[in-house]
């Protein structure tokens, strides 16, 4: 599971004593726990984006933050990845849930913190990296030229094949995949409760059930 936190809310999770606790909480609960710190650590001397943080003596923000960075590494053995803007983070999660699902991993709780938890963007990416052969440069460069995933749902071969990187095979892939109706195969009853079941259980997931 990823908890993301731009360098603001590290800051503020700090002092409102929330952090620690949910440190605690992320060790106690997952296996695999990570967590994500978005933005420039140097904007903690910025008193205007700091927000009421702003107006209180704090000596050295930029310290505090580097001594609650250490003791999530250290005491809490939680990794740390660390990316600059809400965009590479988008990025850095698509590539966790790709290489997880690549490796077998089951990413379950992973994958629903992305979707839950995040902007519409990096949900938007979500969505459209299922689809396949897109990764995040593609789904990216869809979102650009389409400017919605249903648009993209909807776009025709050749309006897809002209995405750069694309190419008319992917897109009659996607087509193919997004136009075929399940009754046109032999899918038997136990092979829909397994699908139903496993849709159920993500469901709970979700909400935390």
């Amino acid at each position: 599971v990823i908890e993301r936190k731009t360098i603001y809310d590290l800051i503020n999770s700090v002092y409102d004593g929330r952090l620690f606790v949910q440190c605690s909480d992320l060790i106690n609960h997952y296996s695999k726990p990570l967590i994500i710190i978005e933005g420039n650590i140097t904007d903690l001397n910025n008193a205007e984006k700091m927000g009421d943080l702003g107006s209180k003596l704090i000596v050295d923000k930029i310290r505090v933050a580097y001594d609650t960075l250490i003791k999530i590494a250290l005491d809490f053995r939680i990794p740390i990845l660390y990316t600059p803007s809400i965009y590479y983070t988008a990025e850095l999660l698509i590539q966790l849930a790709s290489n997880r699902t690549k490796d077998g991993t089951d990413g379950g709780p992973l994958l629903k913190k992305i979707k839950k938890s995040n902007p519409f963007y990096i949900q938007q990416l979500y969505v459209l990296t299922s689809l396949p052969g897109i990764g995040t440069k593609l789904a990216t460069r869809l979102l650009e030229k389409f400017h919605s995933p249903k648009n993209v749902l909807n776009a025709s071969v050749a309006e897809l094949a002209r995405v750069p990187g694309l190419g008319n095979m992917r897109a009659e892939k996607i087509r193919r995949i997004l136009d075929t109706c399940v009754s046109n195969h032999n899918v038997n009853n136990t092979q829909t409760r397994l699908i139903v079941n496993a849709t159920d259980d993500s469901d709970e997931i979700a909400s935390g059930k």
